[in-house]
């Protein structure tokens, strides 16, 4: 058996999330089966993360074993397979690697933007949340600089989330404005970029959203830290929609 990454990038808006689910239509899923009918053997994927309902990804890796003659050509199968997926899936690569490689365990980082827009725009809705109250991105760059660094992150996981241990390790974690100068580009945009080796479930979006309570002044810097050294999940602001949130980067 041989063991194959595949580099590929979804739009979420019509899944379930990555991971295969007894009742919804997930990216997985998709992928497998049509993996499945192409090789004529029976494939199983497994992804660098497990994104959420809605959730995309510009950057996935995922890995799939499968007999080494049935794999004559990657290009060929990378071409085949996108001609089958649909359009919100898209397939960038297919290359073997060695059998001790594994799409989530030998990854050392991944990579987070959500975007931000405050003024009203009809191009943005889609992959972007709509803020309709000013927010201080200074005051929360400085309450994401208190995420930087390894600690429990338990405060920013989905409650019953089937997990051994909510120590994290953020290397990185800040706004920055976007500039851009056609019609579509317009509107106020912030991105928030966020880097560590795992992420929990649902922490990127309850990050956030904590962070836009201390940005429109609903918590302070102090709480915002006291949330992070003694919170719980129910201390810590609301998850934002999903839609605006991609998996970006995957480092092995």
């Amino acid at each position: 058996m041989q063991r194959y990454f595949i580099h590929l990038s979804y739009d979420g808006a019509n899944y379930h999330g990555w991971q295969i689910q007894p009742n919804g239509n997930t990216v997985e899923e998709t992928i497998e089966r049509a993996l499945t009918t192409l090789l004529r053997q029976p494939i199983d994927i497994t992804g660098a993360g497990r994104t959420d309902t809605g959730v995309n990804a510009s950057m996935m890796v995922a890995h799939f074993d499968a007999d080494e003659h049935t794999v004559a050509d990657c290009k060929q199968l990378a071409y085949r397979l996108n001609r089958m997926l649909p359009r919100d899936i898209a397939i960038h690569g297919i290359s073997p690697v060695g059998s001790d490689m594994h799409a989530r365990f030998s990854a050392i980082s991944r990579t987070y933007h959500y975007y931000i827009h405050t003024t009203k725009n009809p191009f943005l809705g889609r992959y972007s949340w709509e803020v309709h109250y000013p927010l201080d991105f200074q005051l929360m760059n400085e309450a994401a600089q208190m995420l930087v660094g390894e600690r429990d992150f338990k405060c920013f996981c989905k409650a019953g989330a089937d997990v051994k241990t909510t120590i994290c390790n953020v290397t990185d974690a800040h706004f920055e404005r976007i500039d851009g100068n056609f019609a579509e580009d317009r509107g106020d945009r912030h991105l928030f970029v966020i880097t560590a080796n795992r992420f929990l479930r649902n922490m990127v979006r309850a990050v956030v959203g904590t962070l836009v309570d201390v940005g429109r002044g609903r918590i302070t810097l102090d709480d915002f830290q006291r949330i992070l050294e003694t919170g719980s999940r129910s201390d810590a602001g609301e998850s934002v929609p999903g839609y605006a949130l991609f998996l970006s980067d995957i480092k092995y």
